[in-house]
């Protein structure tokens, strides 16, 4: 699998002023420059240097969250109360839990 599916990002760091590249499927890598460009340009490289090593070293490589197949469904445990609440609404507003629930998420 090919290092430019894995999800970056570039963003400004006031601490180090510099600008910092990130890697999701990564998060112990980060990379500083002084430009945005560079930062990209080293978090892909340091990205490329860790899948090396890791698969030399016969260690799992995590898959790009690009590539993953999400189902739509995940588990929340809330305080009862909460959930009581939100059933509440979701009953006076003609819906299902899911769907204010759903609702909420988007907003």
């Amino acid at each position: 699998m090919p290092v430019d599916h894995y999800t970056y990002r570039v963003t400004w760091s006031p601490e180090d002023n510099e600008h910092v590249g990130l890697c999701a499927e990564f998060p112990s890598l980060s990379w500083l420059a002084r430009s945005p460009d560079a930062a990209l340009k080293g978090i892909r490289s340091l990205v490329a240097q860790t899948v090396a090593d890791l698969r030399e070293n016969n260690e799992p490589v995590p898959e790009p969250l690009a590539e993953k197949r999400y189902s739509g469904e995940f588990r929340v445990r809330i305080p009862p109360e909460q959930h009581r609440a939100l059933a509440m609404q979701a009953a006076e507003q003609g819906v299902s839990l899911n769907r204010l629930v759903s609702m909420k998420l988007a907003a």
